[in-house]
């Protein structure tokens, strides 16, 4: 390897609450951002990426050998289980060699039996979008919404090509493939078509990426003669546009991480007011669905939600009638209402589980054999199907797609997750196991592991984690975790304090002045790991990304002796800056998630004690792999960059020091399936390479 770029260090202060803030790198944010032209920082990323490149380069046997590992464990020509709705079945499928998706469907009898669905016709097949098409040559796409209209005619669709997260909409004649002449820019969310399909609603974003507006559009006319439905003006709230299951109403909702206010609109007359259901409340979060009756998700009454109903002249809160009561045991995450029955899915003991509430309010539960699994179900496009889709998978077992039918309680296999270099599930032991954190609370902790690797403390052991926004790392099936797996790793998932796993207690204890919790919880379950002669330490790979790449800094600062090798995937490390930045896209709405250190103080110090750039001292690291994208408006570039450039100047080590930097990418990095498992396995090629491991 050559020498590792140097970023300069130039003089940058700010004072708060009577407190200097040294930041020498200050200068790696573009100050005309979100225009990026500043050629030093340019420069920059430039060299850290070919610093990159040398070390891929040197590795690319490796490389190359894991890629088609990953390549021969997918099926080319994969497909979705076909899904009516109406008088047609919509699919979408890949090419054998294709990047992106192609979204067709084919028109069925209405009173076609169930499984003649599922019979690809020879002749009929309308294509409705092809992703590839729409990508062209670009670095990056990302389809958006895709909505058809009522009379199944007309096809909006959005896409972004750059990374950015600004969408662009568009209007598709199904039959001629013709695009009606309307453009839309910078739209953000879902679109929902009026029911005459004249005309639809649709959410934009603002300079800071915040979506913030709802317009009405009737086709045939200038966008900029759309009609403002709604428009959010706090700018810690961000909107989001359904429909109902009935297909009656749009749903305005705006909301924080834990507050939420939703509106009603009748599809029928978009032209008039929406309603609103529940005014916002500090903490007070809602959804609903309507089907005769709204249905509302609340957590008015119980942290963990209940499930209340009411009638449509009888909107406000007053009036809503507990349907499944909130209990500490279970936490209620999402529901659908149908004609005949509800859908319920919730957590319990820190595993997914669904429900069909029946019309005596009956609370059925599914039941799966392995200890530890997902599942769940998908949304149906109709009112009242006679069969729910199921996903399911655990981390033995490919993913799964079948039918349960309402009325007989019989599962029908739709799909079973292709492994077309083989796999045979035998080969593999999953457990589900506690540890204790530093408080004695314990933390949920997935396993697997081949039934052949040696538990005696030799083994290297891949742990992964988020932490954050309530959001639950599930215990899912992985193609790519086999090529660990057959190495001989134990692979690890930490359910961690600041998810939800088991309820949203377990969210509160790991946010704000509970932070810490997260991060201490993930260092325990390593301990633990190796105290049951899992691993031992400098055998541990660690990966997160986003708010799993806060936790990936804090834990290299406060544990470095543990980890053998550590992957930061647009790492939200800035923590301390970000948030002292209301300019920055996402600043307002994550200070409930972390505090405001704008206005607080004690914020202000506890933020500063655990964010991983602030926390950099002068100590020995392990080899590091971090990412960024250019155009990524979540956790902006310079976070990355900063954070590398820093731990370069202050490490005492010779460890291996990375930063790939995609520069036509966003948050989610390259977007292409084959251009994602290629990331993949330049990220196990490192990992190998960092902790000694030879084929």
């Amino acid at each position: 390897m050559p020498d590792a770029p140097v970023a300069d260090r130039r003089p940058h202060s700010e004072t708060h609450h009577g407190r200097e803030l040294v930041d020498p790198y200050f200068w790696l944010k573009d100050q005309s951002y979100p225009t990026i032209d500043d050629e030093d920082i340019i420069d920059y990323l430039k060299e850290e990426n070919a610093y990159y490149e040398h070390f891929a380069t040197a590795l690319n046997e490796r490389v190359e050998t894991i890629y088609q590992e990953l390549e021969g464990r997918i099926d080319k020509e994969d497909y979705s289980v076909p899904r009516r709705d109406g008088n047609f079945v919509y699919q979408s499928r890949f090419n054998k060699d294709s990047q992106y998706r192609h979204h067709i469907r084919w028109q069925v009898l209405l009173n076609a039996d169930l499984e003649q669905i599922f019979d690809l016709p020879e002749t009929g097949i309308q294509t409705l979008l092809d992703e590839n098409e729409l990508a062209g040559n670009s670095d990056y796409f990302r389809l958006g919404t895709f909505a058809v209209s009522p009379n199944d005619r007309l096809l909006a669709y959005s896409s972004d090509s750059t990374g950015n997260e600004y969408y662009t909409l568009r209007i598709k004649h199904i039959k001629t493939k013709e695009l009606l002449p309307e453009i839309i820019e910078n739209v953000g969310g879902g679109v929902v078509w009026a029911q005459d399909s004249q005309s639809f609603l649709y959410v934009t974003l603002d300079e800071e990426w915040r979506p913030n507006k709802v317009w009405h559009h009737k086709l045939g006319s200038n966008p900029k003669d759309d009609v403002l439905v709604y428009e959010e003006l706090d700018s810690g709230f961000f909107v989001g546009l359904s429909r109902t299951t009935s297909r009656q109403y749009a749903l305005i909702s705006t909301g924080s991480h834990r507050t939420a206010e939703v509106y009603v609109l009748s599809l029928t007359d978009l032209s008039g007011p929406p309603q609103l259901v529940a005014k916002r409340k500090d903490e007070h979060d809602y959804s609903l669905d309507h089907n005769g009756d709204f249905y509302i998700l609340t957590n008015d009454t119980h942290k963990n939600y209940r499930l209340a109903r009411t009638s449509e002249d009888a909107l406000p809160q007053e009036n809503w009638k507990t349907v499944i009561a909130g209990t500490d045991e279970r936490y209620i995450t999402n529901f659908q209402a149908f004609e005949s029955r509800l859908v319920v899915s919730y957590r319990e003991r820190g595993l997914s589980q669904i429900a069909i509430l029946d019309q005596d309010n009956n609370l059925n539960p599914l039941q799966f054999e392995e200890e530890t699994y997902t599942t769940f179900f998908h949304g149906s496009s109709e009112s009242d199907p006679e069969q729910l889709r199921i996903g399911y998978s655990s981390l033995v077992t490919p993913s799964q797609t079948f039918d349960y039918d309402f009325a007989t309680g019989n599962r029908y296999i739709r799909k079973v997750q292709k492994i077309p270099s083989g796999h045979d599930p035998d080969l593999y032991q999953s457990e589900w196991k506690m540890a204790p954190s530093h408080d004695g609370v314990l933390v949920p902790v997935s396993i697997v592991y081949r039934k052949d690797t040696p538990l005696d403390g030799s083994a290297p052991l891949y742990l992964r984690s988020y932490g954050a926004y309530g959001s639950s790392s599930f215990p899912s099936f992985s193609t790519s975790a086999l090529s660990l797996l057959d190495r001989g790793f134990v692979y690890a998932i930490a359910h961690i304090r600041g998810g939800s796993e088991l309820g949203f207690y377990w969210y509160e204890d790991g946010k704000e002045d509970k932070r810490k919790n997260t991060f201490r919880d993930f260092i325990a379950v390593a301990e633990y790991l190796i105290e049951q002669n899992y691993t031992k330490e400098k055998r541990i790979a660690i990966s997160g990304g986003s708010a799993g790449g806060t936790l990936m800094g804090v834990v290299a600062n406060d544990a470095p002796e543990l980890w053998g090798a550590v992957v930061s995937h647009v790492p939200f490390v800035d923590v301390l800056n970000t948030m002292l930045d209301a300019s920055l896209p996402l600043t307002p709405i994550e200070w409930p998630e972390w505090g405001n250190p704008i206005t607080d103080p004690v914020a202000y110090e506890y933020i500063k004690s655990y964010s991983p750039y602030d926390q950099i001292s002068d100590q020995d690291y392990p080899p590091m792999l971090v990412t960024a994208g250019l155009n990524d408006p979540r956790v902006t570039y310079w976070e990355p960059a900063k954070y590398v450039a820093k731990l370069r100047h202050l490490k005492t080590d010779n460890n291996l020091l990375l930063l790939r930097t995609e520069m036509g990418a966003g948050h989610g990095g390259k977007s292409g399936r084959f251009d994602s498992m290629r990331e993949t396995a330049e990220t196990f090629a490192f990992i190998l390479h960092a902790m000694g491991i030879e084929d």
